[in-house]
Parts: structure tokens; sequence; C-alpha cells
């Protein structure tokens, strides 16, 4: 049986040979676990995702939310898959014990949730937001907060959403004008509207809470003067018990091109005036609370965009093998039998392609995880603040390479299909529709690269880009024990140096105040800085090819292994040979400091 959310040896491969999962049960959080308690995790998000995902994606699809009544109204399948999913503790994955969590390491919840990401994009959305809500709470949060509200959600009766974006602001929160005026009883008093809120309104869960970003009377302007506040749909009693409906109200549905089974709302806060809301933390200090949230889930828009890529690749390499036409080039004999268009060589090109994004893009996402789970056990506090800064400047990496790669590896997977590939009879239409909209979820490219270019290299002084050039150093210098890997490493080396000097002459420009010319072709630094990445994580994916076919040399390996390393090998050749060396051309306009686009006026268009 062909599998269709990932490729099982792919997922291992990533897991105990390029990232080492099995060193993480070494830490004194993570030792009762091991690599059977991993394995069954991932058996068990499989067997979930394919029996109760994957089934209705389709039909999600095809009958999206509607509004009836003043509510949202879903199909009956999703509830079903949502609970299994909170049954079965992946919900919790990472929580304490005690909490009635898995006290898995973040890597391994993460590779756990790409299979619902692949099987169900709409529905797993809603418990990664949930999630989301629920580390917001638990970090910010006061103790009654936590009581009746993170609790209930960690109990799976309790669903959360972020409440950001506002009809006249879009992605610049420095303008929203939702306001919260101060009650007699410590509660406010929201009034507002928002729009885009993924999961606003559902018939699931018994309560919902909103996560709201709210100016206060007396706020400063600008993003220095935003608040965070708790909205639930229903008010909690004291004693937990749901009380009355709160006046956050759904005003309707948007109908995106993708994510259908998602809802997408938008919601009128204080209609009434009586709209209660609770402040998280100190006023003021809301969008740095929120972006514990937003940077989560910048990730985990990252790694749905992957595994929508991945999805895509595995049916159209299914397909590929499968669907008889034409015969080589060089056939002349038109009685002869048809091949498989996998034996094209222009369909093996869209196939690698495809398999260099989503692979390159799935070991960065799972790196990134990685990275996380140092951020909270490595031994020294030194150690954990260095593995938090390369998450940081990685994050706007994560969040939109995939977005922009893996959706094109979407578009080679319709084209493999030819005719089929653009009809809704078969699923590679829809995975690329889904895949449009991560682009622009959680902050666009140009957003990202802002963020990027003028505020993640240059923190405390660089360290964090000093550490990520000095880890591709290292994988480098690795990458020289072996002869056959000096075409696919010398062509990074020569990115990576240039880049660097780029790097240094841009900063200068902001440094020195010329900050519209510095960013101003920020997103052309964005898809180079993101090129030198994914090339550095295949180059380490070759490196443990090599070690792997090494291993099977000496009689120590699988040898039914070698197929698979040389597939890691040939992929790597792809993106480092054929794609990393292009990106010369957006460094050129960067050194030129190019002003077609900063120039152009709009008068002339």
């Amino acid at each position: 049986m062909s599998e269709t959310l990932l490729s099982s040896r792919n997922l291992a491969f990533e897991l105990y040979e390029v990232l080492d999962a099995q060193a993480l049960t070494q830490r004194e959080r993570f030792a009762e676990h091991n690599r059977e308690t991993f394995d069954a995790a991932i058996a068990t998000a499989r067997g979930i995702a394919e029996e109760l995902f994957a089934p209705h994606n389709r039909k999600s699809d095809e009958h999206e939310p509607q509004y009836v009544d003043g509510a949202a109204v879903l199909i009956p399948e999703v509830e079903p898959a949502l609970r299994a999913f909170h049954e079965a503790g992946f919900l919790n994955a990472t929580r304490d014990f005690e909490q009635g969590g898995m006290q898995l390491p973040n890597l391994l919840s993460q590779a756990c949730f790409a299979h619902f990401q692949s099987a169900n994009i709409a529905t797993s959305s809603y418990s990664m937001l949930t999630m989301g809500v629920a580390n917001l709470i638990e970090a910010f949060g006061n103790d009654e907060q936590k009581r009746k509200y993170l609790q209930p959600i960690i109990d799976g009766r309790f669903f959360g959403t972020m409440a950001l974006t506002e009809p006249h602001a879009g992605s610049s929160l420095s303008d929203i004008r939702t306001r919260a005026e101060p009650h007699a009883d410590g509660s406010y008093r929201i009034k507002g509207n928002k729009i885009f809120i993924s999961g606003g309104d559902q018939p699931i869960s018994e309560n919902i809470v909103h996560m709201v970003l709210a100016k206060l009377p007396d706020a400063p302007p600008g993003v220095k003067g935003i608040s965070l506040f708790i909205v639930p749909k229903f008010l909690v009693n004291e004693d937990g018990s749901l009380g009355k409906r709160n006046d956050a109200l759904l005003a309707g549905l948007f109908h995106k091109m993708g994510w259908r089974g998602t809802t997408s709302t938008a919601l009128n806060f204080g209609d009434n005036g009586e709209c209660v809301g609770y402040l998280v933390g100190k006023p003021h200090h809301g969008l740095s609370y929120m972006f514990q949230m937003m940077n989560e889930a910048r990730i985990g828009v990252g790694m749905g965009a992957t595994m929508l890529g991945y999805a895509g690749y595995l049916y159209s390499l299914e397909y590929a093998r499968n669907r008889p036409q034409g015969r080589h080039a060089d056939g002349k004999d038109a009685t002869s039998p048809q091949i498989s268009i996998v034996e094209h060589a222009d369909v093996r090109r869209m196939l690698l392609t495809q398999k260099a994004y989503v692979e390159g893009a799935f070991d960065l996402g799972l790196y990134a995880a990685r990275l996380f789970d140092d951020t909270h056990t490595l031994e020294t506090e030194q150690e954990r603040a260095q593995a938090l800064q390369l998450l940081d400047l990685l994050t706007p990496i994560v969040k939109s390479w995939p977005s922009e790669f893996c959706l094109k590896a979407n578009e080679l997977a319709i084209q493999i299909l030819g005719g089929h590939g653009y009809t809704r009879e078969y699923p590679v239409e829809q995975y690329y529709r889904d895949n449009r909209l991560n682009p622009i979820h959680e902050g666009t490219h140009g957003i990202q690269s802002l963020d990027l270019l003028g505020r993640k290299v240059s923190m405390n002084n660089g360290a964090a880009l000093k550490q990520l050039m000095a880890l591709i150093q290292g994988t480098c210098q690795r990458a020289e024990a072996f002869t056959s890997l000096n075409a696919l490493r010398q062509p990074l080396e020569q990115l990576v140096k240039r880049l660097g000097a780029v790097t240094l002459a841009l900063l200068g420009d902001l440094m020195a105040g010329k900050v519209n010319q510095g960013l101003a072709n920020s997103a052309l630094y964005l898809k180079v800085f993101g090129h030198a990445v994914i090339g550095w994580r295949w180059l380490e994916q070759a490196i443990r090819a090599e070690e792997g076919l090494a291993r099977i040399q000496n009689g120590t390996g699988e040898a039914a292994d070698v197929d698979f390393y040389q597939g890691k090998l040939q992929a790597a050749r792809y993106f480092l040979t054929w794609d990393v060396p292009g990106c010369h051309h957006e460094l050129a306009i960067l050194e030129a400091r190019d002003d077609t686009c900063l120039g152009m006026r709009d008068a002339w268009f």
C-alpha cells in the first residue's frame, strides 16, 4: 500500500539519523521515553489521521461551514476526528505527565501533528490554534485565568482562537481600533470588530477562548499601546460552569479558496456594550505576549505548507508510476508498449523538484522543533538562550520558504497529472488551493522579509546570524570527508559567502538611516536566505545518506535502504546544483541596491 500522508522511512531518517531524537531521551524531561514510545506515538497519529481526518478532507472542502441563525454549522465528521485527536493525547503531547500530557519532545509532537496536517489541514487547524492559546495562557495568565480557561482547554472542553486582524488595518496592528474599557469588577468591556478569525465559531467545543488584541483608554499610540485580553464565547462561573453568552458574536463567514473546512469568521465584540474581557499580564504589553502564539502559528503554517506540498508530491509520484503514456524520446516503434510517465525525463524533473522542496522544508520544520526543545532542556542558560536566538532567526524562513516553494511543488503535482490535475476528481487541485493561503497566513512574505532583514539578522549584534553561519561552515567541513559531496558543498559555500557580504552592506544602509533603500528588496533577501538555509539542511541530509550507504557497504546497514539514500543524494544534488546557483541573480540586484520597485510611482501603473 502506498503512503499518502508522508514517507515513514523519510520520517525515521529525519528523527533518528539527521536530528538524533534519541539523544533527547538523555535529558531529564524526556528520560522516560525511548524510540519505542516515540514510534508508538507516531503510529497512533498516522492511524487517526488516515482513519478520521483524511476521509472527510474532500467533503469539508465541498461542504464548507454555513452561517445559520448566527452560528457556524460544520459537517458532522469534524467533531469525532478532533475528539479522537484529543483523547489520544495529541492536544497535550508536550505537557507534563502531571497535567495529563505525554511529556513528548516538541520534535516528536510536530512529527505526529504533521500527519494530521497532511491528511486534513482544515480540521487540524482547530487543534493548532487551541494549543497556541493554551500555551499563551500558561505563560502569561494569572492563576484564576489558568483555572477557568487553561484547564478546560487541556481537558478538551474549550477551543481557542487568536483575534488580531481588523477590517481597516489588516496586518498593521499599530492601527487597531478595538477598545477595552475598565469595569468596576476588574474586568473590561471590549468594543470592536475582528476579521479572518480562524475557528472563531464552531459547534464542537463547549466554549471558545478568544485571545483579543485591544487598546485601553490611556494607551500610547502604535504597537506599544496594545493589550491582550481573554474574551470567552460564554462567561465562566467561579465553579467552572458556563454562564451566559458573552457579547462576542459571529457576524458572518468568509469563503476562502482553500482551508474551506476551517471557519473563517468576522466577529463583533460589544455590539450591545456587554462584551466582557479579562486583561492578560500587564497593560500595553499585549503584542509582546501575543508574539509567542504568533511565532508558534508561523511555524505551524510553515509545517502546514510543507505537508500540503508533501501530500501533493506523494500523490503525483504514485500517479506517475501508474500512468502509462508515450515512449522514450528515442523510441521509434509505435507498436511498442507505452511507458509509465515517471520514465520521462521532464516528469522526473518535476518530481525531483517537488522532492527537493518538500523534504528540504520538512527537515527545516523538524529542525526548528528540535531547537524549541533545546530552548527548554539544554543544560545551561547560555545554551538555551543561543538556541532561542537561532530559532527566532529561522522563524521567518520556517514560515515563508515552505509557503512559497511547497506551493510550487503543488503546482508541479498538478502539471504531472496533466488534464486530470486541475479537475476536482483528483486531490492535487485542492492541495494547491489549500496551500495558496499560506503565503498570506500569519504574515505575508513581505512582512516576514522585513522581520528577517530589519530585525532578526541584526539582533544582539548579529549573534544568531553568526551562530547560523558557524553551523553551516561546520556542515561544509564535515562534507569534505566525502569527495562525492564536493560538487554539492561548493555552491553552498559560495552562496553563503556572498550572502554574508550582502547582509553586512544592507545592515550598513539601515544603520546609516537609509531604511527604505535597505529594505526595498527584502523579499529577494528572504528568498536567498531561505535557499541558503535549505541548502545547508540538504547538505546535512546528504552527509547522513553517505554515512548510511557506508554502513550498508560494511554490512551494518539495511541493503533495502540503498535506493532511499541514493534518492536523498540525488535530491540534494538537484537543489544545490540547480536551485542554489540561481540565487546569485537576486544577490546582484541586492548588491546594486536596484530601485526599480522603490522608484516606481503610482501614476505610472
